[in-house]
């Protein structure tokens, strides 16, 4: 088993479990076997997890931006060295083949934040007084809960976690129950990184209960969730009477539109890098075709031919092109 399949809950620099030691199942979706589980916490962990950043979030607040890009380099780079670990544990937890694994796992997006942070300016405003001077400073928001889905498990969180932590927020991060174990391997990447106890936490367990904590709880100041349109309403309604900042990225409704300007083949081509993408579940996924009159019988043979030739099944067979 791989050094970074870890089957704990990262809180205050330490690998726990759930007080009750209750734990969530997780399953390979190519077979159907358990490959580990995870601490399905309570609401009483969640809250003292909250408490835990809300103290870890002065001292990482207070770094420059220098030394939080610092420790986020480090953390990228050792993502890069574990690439082939993290993308075979992403691979039993969520289906994926491998090479799309490998491909989602690189240290770009942190290493963007890592140098970006080191220019985010504030503003010297014109005054209508002489004797004045505004200014805009930027500051940390403060505690941030991200809530990542299972499609996307490395990149949505070194998206979600690389922009709050290089901005000088500490994290919570609840990855989705069914692939927790690729964002438990990167926690564990970033504590040998020099990450801070407490900047960087990670919980699993009842989606809704630790989302309704996150949307209500008072030092909980940034949410960043990626997931369906049901549940995001829930979670800006859930916000809203606290006025607290959301970022939301919800369900799409896909077309794909097929002109007589182009060839049956060319469409497929598009087509397939669009749909059989990440086991079709991608946002960018389409989930209807629109196709000219002109080419419509030559463009449904074509796809009708690609789609058979397709191999799928297990992701770490490097045979096959599509996941289960």
């Amino acid at each position: 088993m791989s050094s970074l399949f870890i089957e704990k809950n990262l809180v205050n620099g330490q690998w726990i479990d759930a007080q009750d030691r209750a734990v969530i199942k997780v399953v390979n979706p190519a077979n159907n076997e358990v490959i580990g589980t995870v601490p399905d916490v309570s609401a009483t962990e969640v809250h003292g997890t909250i408490q835990v950043a809300y103290q870890a979030q002065v001292l990482w607040a207070g770094l420059t931006a220098y030394a939080r890009a610092e420790i986020l380099l480090r953390w990228a780079q050792l993502i890069d060295e574990n690439q082939q670990q993290i993308a075979t544990i992403m691979t039993r937890e969520n289906g994926k083949p491998f090479a799309e694994s490998m491909a989602e796992v690189n240290s770009r997006n942190i290493t963007w934040y890592a140098e970006e942070i080191k220019r985010a300016y504030g503003r010297i405003i014109p005054s209508d007084q002489l004797n004045r001077e505004l200014k805009v400073i930027k500051q940390p928001v403060g505690v941030s809960g991200l809530i990542t889905p299972w499609n996307f498990p490395c990149a949505m969180v070194t998206r979600k976690a690389g922009a709050a932590l290089a901005a000088g927020c500490a994290v919570i991060l609840k990855p989705d129950h069914r692939t927790p174990f690729t964002a438990l391997a990167l926690a564990e990447l970033a504590q040998q990184a020099g990450m801070p106890a407490g900047v960087l936490n990670v919980i699993t367990g009842d989606a809704p209960m630790i989302g309704e904590i996150f949307c209500t709880h008072p030092h909980v100041r940034k949410i960043s969730f990626t997931g369906s349109t049901a549940v995001g309403k829930i979670l800006l309604q859930q916000s809203a009477p606290h006025l607290k900042k959301i970022s939301l990225e919800l369900g799409g409704n896909a077309p794909f539109i097929i002109f007589d300007s182009v060839t049956a083949d060319e469409a497929v081509k598009c087509l397939l890098a669009a749909k059989i993408r990440n086991t079709g579940q991608a946002c960018i996924s389409p989930n209807r075709v629109y196709v000219h009159d002109k080419i419509y019988d030559h463009f449904v043979d074509k796809l009708t031919s690609a789609l058979q030739q397709i191999k799928i099944g297990n992701g770490l067979d490097k045979e096959n092109q599509l996941g289960p």
